[in-house]
């Protein structure tokens, strides 16, 4: 797999998301994506409760924790780099989370309105 160039949705060098949780397609601690990514896992967004209540509602539980997956589950607070689709369902839904623009994706503007991301921009 061959990744994309790393530039955030300003047009800068992709920053670092989380490595405590690690976090990312590639597990590099970055919304680093490639065309297998078919999740485009760019958004680089801070949990809430809300929105890892209302993730687990939809169907991805993002809180509960997977050993067998070296998953310890999301809490409040971490970084993770969420599917960019999902990250626009829960913004029209009313409980999105914020998201650090310098280490979310260029690729995930596919998705996501730049308007929409800075809204909720940190």
């Amino acid at each position: 797999m061959e990744k994309d160039l790393s530039v955030n949705v300003l047009g800068q060098p992709l920053q670092p998301c989380s490595t405590e949780p690690l976090t990312g397609f590639f597990r590099n601690g970055a919304c680093d994506t490639c065309a297998e990514d078919r999740g485009s896992h760019t958004v680089c967004a801070v949990m809430t409760a809300e929105f890892l209540a209302y993730s687990k509602y939809v169907g991805n539980d993002l809180s509960t924790p997977r050993p067998e997956m070296r998953f310890a589950g999301l809490r409040p607070g971490d970084q993770w780099c969420l599917c960019a689709g999902r990250f626009l369902q829960a913004h029209d839904e009313g409980c999105a989370p914020k998201v650090d623009l310098a280490a979310t994706h260029a690729r995930a503007l596919d998705i996501v309105p730049l308007e929409v991301l800075e809204a909720c921009a940190l």
